[in-house]
């Protein structure tokens, strides 16, 4: 997946210290990170304007997309001056007290000084996560962990569109309760690209299709429940940010229509600043408030060690949002056990830059995914080998995919059916139990190899499994209840002593204490695991975000140069996951 902006898509001792030099570099980058936050500040302070403008064409004339938030819901007043000024409204997005336009490039220093307009950023570009087509047995063994199937529970699916399959239909109709299109000039909800329709199959194929010529059933996680189809990315797979935005916003206006109690969104883009400026951020924080379960892609950038950070400081937005669900993916290598296991090459890895909230929460399987085939799609002609043809001589009805793409279906799934047994269950108790009862057996640190051969050391870290790997089971005999946020934690690290911790207060704007650590029950240790966030050596290794090879891996993740810097967080320079990379073996 190639998501850049203009264009859119070893194991260390348990009490290792750092040098004397790099003592040094670790303070100097302790400041450039305060200067990065000149420009992170909350809104109504610092810059008004995203950074990434200056990408923006330099005649004053041309005209560009934005996302403009305002101090407070804007009025009839705000639209006629921004008409006035040259304007053209997309979307009204009420939700994050903002609005889509296209504007001339000249209206930006006019936006910047009006004291209504909080912050404007570009109508940044979305992708999917997904990066090439787990095992099914392990999903299959996963649905059959209890006698739920996600009756009653409405998903919401933003993505591709969702083709009308057998797998997602039963007794009385199809299950797909409601389509609408967001994608500009193009009505249809149909799924073009092929995305869409396999990650609801994750989420809710019932394997009707499977029973005829295949060896095995494809089953989804909830194949009951109901689908939202809200498509926002074309028949290439690109949507930009106004159109994920409206989709959420329409899914926080259906939810009690259509029983919304979560949305998927298993796409997503850079990170440009703060969670808190960032509009997208901000919508499905709004979701999360209005009592929907947003379970979001890490991305599939693990494997880019371009800037010397072994793929840490690699979560997309906005699964860099603290109270979001984010999910990694693993790879089950064919099996029904855990124990063989391992995390996959590609799955992004935290902590996430500007904000340095420990991402991902929690791994599912992600790897070599099947599941529904939307006929004549994108994906589907252009990767012939990657369908699944059953020994009829029929049509395929199936399709292998991977990527945190896939993962995260699977924890949309487990969470309607953890909504099916108690319709009572608020999104931070979800979060909560996921999270506690996740699977913390991983080793330390192993290796993984992609289909190339290409081999990568892994360490089992907080910022590569998050919590653990999910366990459907554990989670649906949790009684635990969040009393309060489940925010992310953010990361720190002291240059002078050389020790990393988390810091547990509630990092959203949630109005509310964060329940980790406040007792024995969300404890650090039984939410994480003691080797995963309290031992330097594994959370902050040599292998970690920095290196004893140089101190590159720190300067990007802490310090202003990847936050700000032209050529890094939005030059061309940068790789963030092609549109096809194939699966780990």
């Amino acid at each position: 997946m190639k998501t850049h902006s203009p264009t859119f898509t070893a194991q260390t001792g348990a009490g290792h210290q750092p040098s004397g030099l790099l003592r040094f570099l670790l303070g100097a980058a302790v400041l450039l990170l305060m200067s990065a936050y000149v420009f992170a500040a909350p809104k109504g302070e610092g810059r008004k304007i995203a950074p990434d403008f200056e990408d923006s064409p330099a005649n004053p004339n041309a005209l560009v997309d934005v996302i403009i938030q305002f101090n407070q819901t804007p009025q009839a007043k705000h639209f006629q001056m921004l008409a006035a000024k040259g304007g053209k409204l997309k979307f009204k997005l009420s939700h994050i007290k903002g609005a889509a336009y296209r504007i001339p490039v000249r209206m930006l220093a006019f936006l910047e000084a009006h004291p209504d307009i909080g912050y404007v950023t570009p109508d940044r570009p979305n992708k999917p996560s997904f990066d090439d087509g787990a095992s099914q047995q392990a999903l299959a063994n996963i649905a059959l962990q209890s006698a739920l199937d996600g009756s009653g529970i409405g998903i919401a699916i933003i993505d591709s569109g969702v083709y009308q399959h057998d797998d997602l239909r039963n007794a009385n109709g199809s299950r797909i309760v409601y389509s609408e299109s967001f994608v500009n000039g193009n009505s249809s909800t149909d799924d073009a690209y092929g995305h869409g329709t396999h990650v609801a199959g994750i989420v809710a194929g019932n394997g009707l299709e499977s029973q005829r010529g295949y060896a095995g059933q494809f089953t989804g996680i909830a194949p009951n429940a109901n689908i939202i189809n809200l498509r926002v990315l074309d028949q290439n797979g690109a949507g930009p940010d106004s159109q994920v935005i409206a989709a959420i916003q329409r899914a926080i206006q259906l939810k009690d229509t259509y029983n919304i109690r979560i949305i998927n969104l298993s796409l997503g883009r850079p990170v440009y600043e703060s969670y808190t400026l960032d509009p997208l951020c901000q919508a499905v924080e709004a979701a999360w408030h209005a009592g929907i379960v947003v379970v979001v892609a890490a991305g599939n950038s693990g494997r880019d060690n371009s800037r010397g950070t072994q793929g840490y400081a690699t979560i997309q937005a906005p699964g860099n949002d603290p109270s979001v669900i984010t999910v990694g993916a693993a790879n089950t290598h064919g099996t029904l056990i855990r124990d063989d296991d391992t995390i996959t090459s590609f799955s992004s890895k935290g902590p996430t830059l500007v904000d340095h909230i420990v991402k991902p929460d929690l791994v599912a399987p992600g790897n070599r995914i099947v599941s529904l085939l939307a006929p004549g799609s994108n994906l589907s002609t252009q990767f012939p080998l990657l369908q699944v043809q059953p020994n009829n001589g029929s049509a395929s009805q199936y399709i292998t995919l991977s990527g945190t793409s896939m993962a995260t279906p699977v924890v949309s799934g487990a969470a309607a059916l953890m909504l099916q047994q108690d319709p009572n269950l608020t999104p931070d108790t979800i979060k909560a139990r996921l999270m506690k009862t996740a699977w913390k057996n991983f080793p330390a640190n192993g290796w993984v190899s992609d289909p190339i051969g290409t081999s990568y050391f892994e360490q089992y870290d907080a910022f590569t499994v998050g919590a653990g790997y999910l366990d459907v089971q554990a989670a649906l005999a949790s009684t635990d209840e969040a009393n309060g946020s489940t925010s992310s934690p953010a990361a720190a690290f002291d240059p002078i002593t050389g020790q990393a911790s988390i810091v547990t207060g509630c990092a959203s704007n949630c109005g509310q204490q964060a329940i980790w650590n406040n007792s024995i029950t969300w404890s650090d240790s039984l939410v994480w695991g003691n080797h995963t966030i309290l031992s330097n050596s594994i959370l902050w290794g040599d292998a970690a975000v920095w290196n004893q090879t140089g101190t590159t891996g720190f300067t990007i993740t802490w310090g202003d140069t990847i936050t700000w810097g032209d050529t890094i967080t939005w030059g061309d320079t940068i790789t963030w996951g092609d549109t096809i990379t194939w699966g780990d073996e």
